[in-house]
């Protein structure tokens, strides 16, 4: 449950501008701030099917967008690849390379 949690946060920070304000709003209390389904509803003013219903055809929109568009494995690689040379920069001791790649680390 937690690497689903955790794959769906990932996905809604990339996709999250293609979803609309309502689809934003259930997915942000519900996964940021961890609210529960009748707290939702409850605040809402919508039945707890409802909002149910409307999470899990967002997480099933975020999934598609990545299949398509990719965004976060590719993210995934480029952190990946920059660990990498990151490894090789300390191993060579070179400090320019490990800092410019740790400057990269950063950025994204």
């Amino acid at each position: 449950m937690l690497e689903k949690t955790t794959r769906i946060n990932a996905l809604y920070d990339f996709y999250q501008q293609l979803l609309t304000d309502k689809q934003r709003n259930y997915m942000e209390m519900y996964y940021v701030e961890d609210f529960s389904l009748g707290e939702i509803s409850e605040t809402s003013n919508v039945s707890r099917q409802a909002i149910y219903d409307n999470i899990r055809r967002t997480e099933h929109m975020l999934e598609e967008y990545e299949e398509k568009l990719g965004l976060y494995g590719k993210f995934l690689s480029r952190q990946a690849l920059l660990q990498e040379l990151l490894t090789v920069a300390k191993e060579e001791k070179s400090q320019v390379w490990q800092e410019k790649i740790e400057k990269l680390i950063e950025i994204e």
